[in-house]
């Protein structure tokens, strides 16, 4: 009866653990070229983001979803060009949304305002990492990619008032 229970309890962690870790593939059907990140600024303040560029050979037949990068995920953009595929992420920070917020010396009144999303980010990546989704089947396959060199920032102007 004693090692039944802690059979059971044994079985319960390790399942708890196996739910939580991500299985990357180690050898996808594509081959990354080249992967390059940089930071950009529009001409007003408090508007920029990121630009994740990664050009892949051998990857026409696959359907690229998302990327996760520097603690935000965003929908890849696929373009084809010179016989490479090239994969855009473009997250942007700034903070341009504006949210209604009530403001009263009543703190009842403030219970109207909505609170923040909070989201755990579900990979624990460094810097330069990134982490690539795309469909084999029915099955949602991750990849990490590493070393992904950071280039010099991208500044647009305000354009010129007449």
């Amino acid at each position: 009866m004693k090692s039944m229970k802690i059979l059971s309890i044994l079985t319960l962690l390790f399942g708890f653990t196996q739910c939580t870790s991500t299985k990357f593939i180690k050898n996808p059907s594509f081959k990354v070229t080249k992967a390059v990140y940089n930071n950009w600024s529009g001409g007003q303040p408090g508007v920029g983001g990121i630009k994740l560029v990664m050009h892949l050979k051998n990857a026409k037949d696959i359907a690229f979803d998302s990327v996760y990068f520097q603690k935000k995920i965003t929908k890849i953009e696929v373009t084809e060009k010179e016989n490479a595929m090239h994969l855009i992420g473009h997250f942007t920070n700034s903070k341009s949304v504006k949210r209604d917020l009530i403001l009263d010396a009543d703190p009842t009144k403030e219970l109207k305002n909505t609170p923040p999303l909070i989201t755990k980010f579900p990979f624990d990546l460094k810097e330069n990492e990134a982490v690539l989704t795309y469909k084999k089947g029915n099955k949602t396959v991750y990849f990490k990619l590493e070393n992904i060199k950071k280039v010099q920032p991208k500044f647009f102007p305000s354009a010129n008032k007449k």
